[in-house]
């Protein structure tokens, strides 16, 4: 698994990823389309930075929070997060494409530092009801879960996501995104518990075995995919993990 000092830079090097794929859309790209359901590639990038503007400061936390909550029932949310999401967007709609590089370049560098600087004390609060999603029990976490790596998976899949709407192909190297979809893998085995023997192909994978189990071939980043609930899997790949 992916342990603190490591996660700070890995995140790094994210953030500038996703901000030289932001730089380069077009107007018709920033309207496009994506896998997340109601979200566009506009949506998503609003999405992160308002997420980077709540790691980076308390108090803009507990606002989305809250704010989520009193949404939730209104747009029939089966999660907490689902509003909190809605209450992110709703409340930056005038923020247009031009807008969302410098934004999210501004606003991922002050949580990076608020995340780097965060005490482990405070990263080890078992704090976060993250419930239950994709029918998999994840229960309380500590706050390292999602300011480790927890929101720096969320900007990997959604550089993912805005690179398949937007029609170009993104970046992946073994040595950053393979390390992203190992510490994936590491989790996900944990948590299904069953045996397995997973190949995941394409310049971001590599093999991974938990004894002599359901044997499956798949593209390291179809693999993400397929966890996070955007595309169906056989056999073992049915066991999801929400991202």
């Amino acid at each position: 698994m992916i342990r603190h000092a490591e996660a700070m830079e890995l995140t790094a090097f994210e953030n500038a990823r996703l901000l030289d794929l932001l730089r380069a859309l077009t107007d018709e790209q920033w309207r496009a389309a994506t896998e997340c359901t109601r979200w566009t590639v506009r949506d998503i990038a609003v999405h992160l930075i308002a997420s980077a503007q709540a790691q980076a400061h308390p108090t803009e936390f507990v606002r989305q929070v809250l704010a989520g909550r009193r949404l939730s029932a209104r747009i029939g949310a089966t999660h907490w997060v689902d509003g909190l999401n809605e209450a992110q967007l709703r409340a930056r709609t005038a923020w247009t494409g031009s807008q969302l590089p410098a934004l999210w370049q501004q606003h991922a560098a002050t949580a990076l530092a608020a995340r780097r600087r965060m005490p482990a004390a405070i990263r080890a609060l078992p704090v976060l009801p993250l419930g239950t999603g994709l029918g998999v029990h994840v229960g309380r976490q500590p706050l390292s879960y999602l300011f480790d790596m927890g929101f720096t998976r969320d900007v990997w899949m959604h550089r993912i996501d805005i690179a398949r709407a937007a029609g170009t192909t993104p970046e992946l190297t073994a040595g950053h995104d393979g390390r992203i979809i190992a510490d994936i893998v590491e989790e996900w085995s944990e948590r299904h518990g069953q045996p397995y023997l997973v190949t995941l192909t394409g310049p971001a994978g590599g093999v991974f075995q938990k004894d002599d189990g359901d044997h499956q071939t798949v593209d390291a980043v179809d693999f993400v995919r397929i966890l996070s609930g955007r595309a169906d899997g056989p056999g073992i790949l049915r066991h999801k993990l929400p991202l």
